[in-house]
């Protein structure tokens, strides 16, 4: 008897799943290996400090930067290897069961909320824009949206063709809602911090 056939692999969301979570690596890897070296070095200057509104000094020396008893980036260098492991995973052929794609949703979910919140307080108490945390924030909105749209498309939450039509359009106008969100937190960070004329003020004093 013949095989039964395979389902498709999800080769783009496996791609962007390892291209996201190796960016947000690097993001995690170079903003813990400058609060090593400034824990180190009180009068090291990060590489990432830019100018007056551009920097991490300030995200990294405040509360907000260590949430739970060690600096925040540690959580991305545990958390984005496994991201990239399951993108990896999936582009080999692997599938995974309902319970698999329900706990990484709820992980996505949490990041999402975690980056919210992290936004809220560069934007309204901090009144800086970390490049690196901006790069992690860039990378977490679309994987949140990328796995839910996924999820409610092949009827992990629900069968119901309402469900799954939702899953599916989202996936479609995934590149159009993420770039949505992103308008937002600038127009936010614009109102509140007058952002873009500082940002250029602070890039053009690298030249």
């Amino acid at each position: 008897m013949p095989d039964s056939p395979r389902a498709a692999r999800p080769v783009a969301l496996a791609v962007f799943l390892v291209v996201a979570g190796a960016l947000g690596l690097l993001a995690a890897f170079e903003l813990s290996l400058e609060k090593v070296l400034t824990l180190l070095d009180p009068s090291h200057v990060p590489n990432c400090n830019v100018g007056v509104l551009v920097g991490c000094s300030t995200n990294l020396a405040s509360w907000q930067g260590s949430v739970f008893g060690f600096p925040n980036p540690f959580i991305g260098l545990m958390a984005w290897p496994v991201v990239i492991t399951i993108g990896m995973a999936l582009l080999a052929g692997a599938s995974f069961s309902r319970w698999f794609w329900i706990g990484l949703d709820v992980g996505v979910t949490g990041a999402v909320v975690f980056v919210g919140w992290l936004i809220y307080q560069s934007i309204y108490v901090l009144d800086v824009l970390c490049p690196w945390c901006m790069l992690t924030w860039a990378v977490t909105i679309p994987t949140f949206w990328a796995v839910t749209f996924r999820n409610l498309r092949e009827g992990v939450y629900s069968g119901a063709a309402g469900a799954r039509r939702v899953g599916a359009v989202g996936m479609s106008w995934i590149v159009v809602i993420t770039a949505a969100t992103y308008a937002i937190v600038i127009i936010l960070a614009q109102a509140q911090m007058n952002a873009i004329p500082r940002v250029i003020l602070d890039l053009q004093g690298l030249f």
